[in-house]
């Protein structure tokens, strides 16, 4: 009997010992596949930000082809090397000082650390660094290229390259840290999930300030102060650029949620970003047909990029009924600011600063306007129970935005006018800057020669 009972004991200790040892294998097991699972969530969101950096770059080659669709093609060359050289002066910039002042620790003003990247985490919102690093310089590439249509035909390549670096380097970051990076406007409520204030209100205004100084192409206006059509050269070029761009335009948008999640807020973004652009294209047509007698297809274009520019930060924030309003109000807007523009003798050759610059401020006060609590704002719009509270956020934030822009920026282009110079001499614009600024043409046996 106590051999059996002894035998019963051990029986029991055995047992319990292989519990335990399964207990912890359990554990064990979990454990790996929560690591497994966090690294497969890390690696998917990766891989969609990255996707989003690739379309956001490929939006280079879209502004390309609108501006030089849009301008002579005895200037085809010149926009077609600023565009270029746009990414790879922004990409210096950003990575010398631009990321660290935009991202770093700081105050709410500026980042203080991360020059060249160094001393940062590894990860950041949930990404490795580079990955994170590469998807904002694709963003800063994209303001400052905004620039190059406002202040075409005219502008010398060396004060063009210094402005690039100058706006890629310090002035995008800085009103990038304001909302992106922790600062004082992202404290105060104020949202732009992907760039309306950030990336277009920066470029718009600073394309605004270098147009001002640079003043009007040789011919544009008459004494009289009526404006002459200085024609673009290619249509096909600039609608092939539109359409590059709206297909970017996923990857600006839906790739700014920084992660798949359930899938819910992308489907949400992207239908919101198409449905804008549509409406944007359709109101610009009807808007310049109804005051001019023909629709327009330069003019549609525009408002399909106006449309994408105003939903750019509400994008996430609105129902699809508000971003097609969003859209169609922008379409409008565009086409009467270029009118305004040849009115007050702006030559804009593009029309950067109405679809970038008036537009991007009207999507900015979207968001207090037609932004509900429940997809992620602090407060609803306007239209929802008449807070106020949003919305006014919003334009304090756009106000401030303008404002640093267009002082420091009045001051860059000053001090490049005064140093290097800003613009070509009367006899290069007159033949052209393709020729006269990088001795070559960009149709060959095809020069141009022309006294307007």
């Amino acid at each position: 009997m106590d051999k059996r009972r002894g035998l019963n004991k051990n029986i029991w200790k055995l047992a319990s010992v292989l519990l335990l040892v399964g207990l912890f294998s359990s554990q064990a097991r979990a454990n790996e596949a929560a690591v497994d699972i966090n690294q497969l969530k890390q690696g998917l969101d990766t891989v969609w930000v990255l996707l989003g950096a690739f379309l956001v770059f490929f939006m280079q080659a879209g502004f390309g082809m609108v501006e030089a669709g849009f301008i002579r093609a005895k200037n085809t060359c010149n926009i077609l090397t600023k565009n270029f050289l746009d990414f790879c002066m922004a990409s210096l910039g950003f990575f010398l000082i631009g990321y660290g002042l935009m991202f770093g620790t700081g105050n709410g003003f500026i980042g203080t650390k991360g020059w060249l990247l160094m001393g940062l985490e590894p990860t950041t919102n949930g990404l490795p660094l580079y990955a994170f690093w590469l998807f904002q310089a694709a963003f800063c590439g994209a303001a400052a290229t905004i620039v190059a249509g406002g202040m075409a035909e005219r502008m010398k390549f060396v004060g063009y390259l210094i402005y690039s670096f100058l706006i890629s380097a310090l002035i995008y970051p800085i009103v990038g840290h304001w909302i992106w990076g922790g600062g004082w406007l992202d404290g105060l409520g104020f949202r732009d999930f992907a760039g309306s204030t950030v990336v277009h209100t920066v470029g718009g205004f600073a394309a605004l300030v270098g147009t001002l100084i640079l003043k009007p192409r040789e011919g544009k206006y008459n004494i009289d102060g009526k404006a002459n059509v200085l024609a673009g050269h290619s249509i096909p070029l600039a609608s092939l650029g539109v359409f590059i761009l709206w297909f970017g335009w996923f990857g600006f948008n839906a790739g700014s949620t920084l992660g798949v999640g359930d899938g819910s807020k992308i489907g949400l973004v992207a239908l919101n970003t198409n449905i804008a652009a549509a409406l944007g294209g359709i109101a610009a047509m009807i808007t310049v047909w109804k005051r001019f007698g023909k629709p327009d297809l330069s003019m549609a274009m525009n408002g399909a990029l106006a449309g994408l520019v105003a939903v750019t930060a509400p994008c996430a924030y609105v129902e699809p009924w508000a971003a097609l309003l969003i859209g169609a109000v922008a379409g409008y807007l565009v086409v009467r600011g270029v009118e305004l523009l040849d009115k007050l003798q702006i030559d804009d050759p593009v029309g950067a600063f109405p679809v970038h610059g008036m537009c991007g401020v009207w999507g900015t006060l979207s968001v207090g306007i037609f932004g509900k609590a429940s997809l992620g704002l602090a407060n609803n719009g306007i239209i929802y129970g008449g807070n106020p509270k949003q919305l006014g956020a919003q334009m304090v934030g756009s106000m401030c935005t303008i404002a640093f822009v267009v002082v420091s920026m009045g001051i860059i282009f000053k001090l490049i006018d005064k140093t290097v110079g800003l613009r070509v001499s009367r006899e290069e614009e007159l033949r052209g800057l393709d020729i006269g600024e990088h001795g070559m043409e960009a149709y060959g046996d095809f020069q141009i020669f022309c006294t307007t």
